[in-house]
């Protein structure tokens, strides 16, 4: 990781600073970065190699435009995205995508740390996160990925992250998923329609996954 971490701060030096990791996660590596231009901190979010390399950059930036689009206030918004390719050690690709830098914790961090939430606070995360759903399903975009690891609480507002970054990355590779040996989404969550890779998930799966799975974990 520290090489790769080396080669990314040298391939986007002109435009982030990465200051550490933040965390790995199924697609993408996350990591702490100072936005040089507009001096500010942000989220970094590179892909894995191996999915970058059947994505391809230029369908990947396409289709992640759907996702810069979305403005709503319980969705967290996507600042940029791009590729890069590094003069370092014969050109190593990454794909990205920047998102803010929210201080606070997620609603998998206040699960752990307090076992169960109120109903009151509950049915407020729940609104919310409904709310944003709504939102984007109108948009024509499904998030896919709906686990309380995606829902931040910054001042106990709910904030849903990573929105249709799954289903770009789905869009970008087409029927060549199955080459990365990865699937799009926590399998703790998964929809049937996303475990038995149907390519016509609709925004069932977001309601199926809001209604048995975070929302289940907040009150159990």
């Amino acid at each position: 990781m520290v090489d790769v971490t080396e080669r990314l701060s040298g391939a986007v030096a002109d435009r982030y600073r990465i200051v550490r990791l933040l965390g790995e996660g199924g697609m993408a590596s996350v990591f702490l970065a100072d936005d040089l231009k507009h001096d500010r901190r942000v989220a970094l979010k590179v892909l894995r190699p191996e999915l970058a390399a059947v994505l391809g950059a230029e369908r990947f930036v396409q289709e992640i435009k759907t996702t810069a689009q979305l403005q709503h206030p319980h969705i967290l918004p996507l600042y940029d995205s791009g590729s890069t390719a590094t003069a370092q050690g014969g050109g190593m690709e990454f794909l990205y995508y920047v998102m803010p830098f929210i201080q606070g914790e997620t609603l998998r961090q206040k699960l752990d740390r307090e076992v169960q939430l109120g109903v009151e606070e509950a049915v407020r995360i729940a609104t919310e996160v409904a709310d944003a759903l709504q939102y984007a399903h109108e948009q024509g975009v499904i998030h896919r990925d709906i686990k309380p690891e995606n829902i931040l609480l910054p001042g106990g507002r709910a904030i849903v992250a990573d929105f249709g970054i799954a289903l770009a990355v789905s869009a970008a590779a087409g029927g060549r998923m199955t080459e990365t040996g990865l699937s799009l989404g926590s399998p703790h969550y998964m929809s049937p329609e996303q475990a038995t890779a149907d390519k016509h998930v609709t925004s069932r799966t977001d309601r199926l996954l809001a209604r048995v799975g975070p929302l289940r974990d907040a009150h159990r």
